[in-house]
């Protein structure tokens, strides 16, 4: 049974960073691609950042040149490190394996202006 925990959200200031984490059980982590998502109320769940199983990533528009996907094998875990934020940044952040269908109870990220 695959089990995503997540972690690290919190209430930060415009511009202010924090840095995300997900630890995964249940599955072979180091062949699994993994995603970083969030959903704002009132909005759908989107695609925030993604790390392949080779370390190739990818980002959203929007986050791009101030959020990183990293991820660590020996930990099982990917991270999401947010630097810049802005108060459209918040939302609750879930992580995710590409193409499964578990999701964890996910981390709110409040930004204030």
């Amino acid at each position: 049974q695959v089990q995503l925990v997540e972690s690290g959200g919190g209430l930060v200031q415009a511009g202010g960073s924090l840095r995300l984490s997900c630890a995964a059980s249940g599955i072979i982590f180091r062949l699994a691609a993994m995603g970083w998502y969030r959903q704002a109320p009132g909005k759908q769940r989107e695609l925030v950042a993604r790390i392949s199983s080779g370390g190739g990533r990818n980002y959203a528009d929007s986050v791009r040149g101030r959020f990183t996907i990293s991820r660590d094998n020996a930990k099982n875990t990917v991270y999401l490190q947010m630097n810049s934020l802005k108060p459209e940044d918040t939302a609750v952040y879930y992580c995710h394996v590409e193409g499964g269908s578990s999701w964890g109870q996910g981390t709110q990220v409040t930004v204030s202006s």
